[in-house]
């Protein structure tokens, strides 16, 4: 299903002409960590990717469980947060033959969500770690372009911002923004009074290229 779906979208987009439509989900976990963090986020980037790339999105954020079938219904699963995360091991193995079916998620560290997601995606593929993707990476040079790599949204700790990514057999699988907490700059204007409209526009550009890439890779 996930490879049809890609084959029909991969096609509206170079044709120009509107795909049918289809859902974001957001990603609720176990735990005890905020999942539900940045409310208005995936509604404002959703809007931002119909509008600027050609995406046919249902304004409307679906949410679904770690553990079940249902996440095989998205292209791909957005996840967010600042604390703890547990993924029992049936979790763990339905996210996998997720992303190895040709799902994709999207990790967002709100600032905290660190210490708690590299063990729990350890559990997910063992085989494989978090690398640090250059900025020459296909996902920075979509329809918007990032030379420098993953932009700076919010500052907390003055650390750099790390675009990372989860590998499989040579094929971009999960992207994990840390230290820059993009989705922030998603939400409403106003939300945060540092967030200029350049700032907010720059998140947007840089999610709608997450976007993108997904979606056709």
């Amino acid at each position: 299903m996930k490879k049809k779906l890609s084959v029909i979208l991969v096609v509206a987009l170079l044709a120009g002409f509107t795909a049918p439509s289809y859902k974001l989900a957001k990603l609720k976990y176990n735990g005890g960590g905020d999942w539900y963090a940045n409310r208005t986020a995936l509604a404002n980037l959703i809007q931002y990717c119909n509008k600027n790339i050609g995406t046919n999105f249902d304004t409307e954020e679906a949410i679904v469980e770690v553990g079940s079938t249902d996440i095989f219904n998205y292209p791909l699963v957005y996840m967010t947060g600042h604390g703890n995360v547990l993924f029992s091991d049936q979790e763990a193995q339905n996210l996998r033959k997720y992303l190895m079916g040709g799902g994709f998620l999207h990790i967002d560290d709100n600032y905290g969500l660190d210490k708690f997601i590299r063990p729990q995606m350890k559990k997910v593929f063992p085989e494989l770690t978090f690398v640090e993707l250059p900025p020459n990476h296909p996902v920075y040079h979509q329809k918007f372009k990032f030379p420098a790599g993953l932009p700076k949204i919010h500052e907390h700790d003055g650390k750099k911002p790390e675009g990372l990514g989860l590998i499989f057999k040579g094929r971009l699988i999960c992207y994990y923004t840390f230290e820059t907490d993009l989705g922030n700059g998603w939400e409403d204007a106003g939300t945060y009074v540092e967030d200029t409209p350049e700032v907010r526009e720059r998140a947007l550009r840089m999610g709608a290229n997450l976007i993108q890439y997904a979606l056709i890779q």
